[in-house]
C-alpha cells in the first residue's frame, strides 16, 4: 500500500514504485495517488486531490471528503491486506493512517519525514508508536530520529535526481511563444489550487507593475493538479501590464533553468529552484486564522526550506502581510538589475547540494523498503 497526498509525494511515490517493481517480481501496490503513481502502475483506489488541502480553514472545508477518502483507503486495506504501506509525507493525513495501520497489523515505512524540527514535535512520539521505519531527505533529520529511538535511515533528497529540464534554451523559448532575449520571470504560484489562488493574483499584481517599466516577460510554470481554465481566467482578471505572459505545463524545470528570477510558493518548489540554481523571491500566503495558529505552534526562524537548510537568509521571503505587490516587484526588480547580486545567490544554492544527498535518493529508499518487508517475510520472489 502506498499513499501521497500532494504533488510532490506522487512524484517519489511513482519513482520509488517503479524501482520496488525492480526489486520484487510480481509487486501489487495499491493506495492513493495522481497522474504519476497511475502511469507507474499504481491503483490509486483514492485519487490525491481528494485530500489535497493546506492550512486550518481550508481543512475544515475539505473535511467531508478526506474523511471518505480515508475510509475508502482503510476499506481497502481490509480487503487486499498488504504486507508493508509506505506513507509519503501528508503527515496530517498519514500520521492518523499509520495508527490505524498499525492496529491491523501492516508495518508502516514513513518516506519524507513530517517537520517535527519546526513544530508539533510531540509527533515524533506518535510517530514511535505507528511506524517501523522513517525514511528522511534532509540531512539533519537523521540525529533527531536517532535520538528519539525510531530506527531512521537518512536517504538523499530525491529531486536531485529529478531535477532535470528537457529542452535547450531557444526550443524552450519558442515553444513557449517566448522571445529568448528578454529578460523572463517564472511564477509558481503553488501545486494545490487554495495556494495557488492566494498565491497568483499577487504576482500578476507585481508583474503588471514591472511591466510598465521594463523590458521583460513571464511565464507561469503550471502544476499539472491546476485546472488551465481557471489560470487563464485569473491572468486575463488580473494581469494589466504590456509584457508577454505565457502559461507552460508539465515543464516546470525548464522554466527554472532558463528564467532569469523565479517567484516562488514556499515548498517543494524552493528546492527544485534551489537545485536549478535560480535566484528566487520566496512569497506565500494563507487565512489569518491558519497564520495566527501558525506562529504560534512553529518555531523556526524562517519558512522556505533553502533558508532553513542554509541557517540564514539566502533568499528573500515574502509571507502573509509582507507579501505584497509592490514588495515583491522591488525584489525582482533588485535582482534583475543586479546580476551580481543573482550569481551570489546562485552560489548559495549550489551551496545547499550538500544537505541533499548525492543522487539516488529513491534507490536507497526501495532498498530500505524492501529490508522493511523481508524482515517480515516475503510474499513476492526478491531479485
Amino acid at each position: 500500500m502506498m499513499v501521497a497526498g500532494e504533488r510532490s509525494g506522487d512524484l517519489y511515490g511513482a519513482e520509488l514504485a517503479q524501482a520496488l517493481r525492480e526489486r520484487l517480481h510480481g509487486l501489487e501496490i495499491f493506495g492513493c495517488g495522481g497522474d504519476a503513481m497511475r502511469l507507474a502502475g499504481v491503483d490509486t483506489v483514492v485519487d490525491a486531490h481528494q485530500v489535497a488541502v493546506a492550512g486550518i480553514t481550508e481543512v475544515v472545508g475539505g473535511l467531508p471528503r478526506v474523511y471518505r477518502a480515508f475510509h475508502a483507503l482503510l476499506d481497502e486495506a481490509d480487503r487486499r491486506r498488504p504486507r508493508l504501506a509506505v506513507l509519503i509525507d501528508f503527515p496530517d493525513f498519514n500520521l492518523r493512517l499509520a495508527g490505524r495501520l498499525k492496529k491491523r497489523g501492516i508495518r508502516v515505512v514513513y518516506f519524507i519525514s513530517p517537520q517535527v524540527w519546526a513544530w508539533r514535535k510531540s509527533r515524533l512520539k506518535l510517530l514511535k508508536a505507528r511506524i517501523d521505519k522513517m525514511l528522511c531527505i534532509f540531512d539533519f533529520e537523521e540525529s533527531l530520529y536517532r535520538q528519539a529511538r525510531i530506527p531512521v535511515e537518512y536517504v538523499g533528497h530525491p529531486m536531485v535526481d529529478l531535477v532535470r529540464p528537457h529542452m535547450r534554451r531557444e526550443e524552450f523559448f519558442t515553444a513557449a511563444g517566448l522571445d529568448a532575449s528578454t529578460p523572463t520571470v517564472a511564477l509558481l504560484p503553488g501545486s494545490r489550487e487554495k495556494e495557488a489562488r492566494s498565491n497568483l493574483p499577487t504576482m500578476l499584481d507585481a508583474a503588471s507593475r514591472l511591466s510598465l517599466t521594463r523590458k521583460i516577460q513571464f511565464v507561469i510554470a503550471a502544476a499539472p493538479t491546476l485546472n488551465a481554465t481557471w489560470l487563464e481566467k485569473t491572468v486575463l482578471e488580473c494581469y494589466v501590464g504590456r509584457a508577454a505572459v505565457r502559461t507552460v505545463s508539465n515543464a516546470t524545470y525548464d522554466v527554472l533553468r532558463h528564467s532569469e528570477v523565479a517567484v516562488v510558493a514556499s515548498g517543494t518548489a524552493t528546492i527544485e529552484a534551489a537545485l536549478s540554481e535560480r535566484p528566487m523571491v520566496v512569497v506565500y500566503r494563507v487565512s489569518p486564522v491558519t497564520w495566527l495558529f501558525g506562529k504560534l505552534l512553529v518555531d523556526v526562524p524562517f519558512y522556505c526550506m533553502v533558508n532553513i537548510l542554509a541557517g540564514k537568509q539566502v533568499v528573500p521571503e515574502l509571507i502573509q502581510s509582507d507579501f505584497t505587490a509592490g514588495n515583491l516587484a522591488s525584489r525582482v526588480e533588485y535582482l534583475l538589475d543586479l546580476p551580481q547580486a543573482r550569481e551570489m545567490m546562485a552560489q548559495e544554492l549550489r551551496n545547499l547540494r550538500a544537505h541533499l544527498g548525492p543522487g539516488g535518493a529513491i534507490g536507497r529508499a526501495a532498498d530500505a523498503v524492501v529490508g522493511v518487508y523481508q524482515s517480515g517475510g516475503l510474499a513476492v520472489q526478491a531479485s
